[in-house]
């Protein structure tokens, strides 16, 4: 072993020394130095921190208005729905409505049209038994009816034609 006779000839004690006067005099500065990068970076996590929260809070207040809209859109579709209903409704109502009518007119013009074949079928029987009373009658005076009754009767309706004008 080495056997010094004092201690500040050992070179372990002035490695010693000058390790506490390095960091005496330069741990200052390697700490301060140390502590400031150590700061900036705990302010660096700080604002990135707060950066999360301020984008959190946005995302939060996006995230309600979505709610809100998604809400809003909801209730406008079911609004629309219940209009749709409703006009759907009262188109079927009309539709009804127009087809009911129309069998009305429809029907209304068949029994015109049958009540004019009627009318029409009625004078046709009309004329046809007029047309056979005036040619039977015909047929009957022509066999019964001489000139002499001929005279006759004319004599005869010559002389009602007064009474008869002064009736009318």
């Amino acid at each position: 072993m080495h056997g010094y006779e004092h201690f500040w000839l050992d070179p372990k004690f002035w490695v010693a020394v000058s390790f506490v006067l390095f960091f005496v005099l330069f741990g200052g500065k390697v700490f301060s130095a140390l502590m400031g990068a150590l700061d900036k970076r705990a302010d660096g996590i700080r604002a990135q921190l707060d950066e999360a929260a301020k984008l959190r809070a946005e995302a939060e207040a996006m995230l309600k208005a979505a709610e809100a809209e998604r809400a809003s859109a909801l209730k406008e579709a079911q609004e629309m729905l219940t209009r749709a209903k409703a006009e759907a409704e009262r188109v079927a109502a009309a539709a009804q409505a127009e087809a009911q009518a129309s069998a009305e007119r429809r029907e209304r013009m068949a029994m015109d049209r049958i009540a004019a074949a009627e009318a029409g079928a009625v004078a046709e029987v009309r004329q046809a038994a007029a047309d056979i009373a005036i040619a039977a009658t015909r047929g009957l005076l022509a066999e019964t009816i001489d000139t002499a009754t001929d005279a006759g009767l004319i004599e005869k309706s010559i002389g009602e034609l007064g009474k008869a004008l002064r009736a009318a």
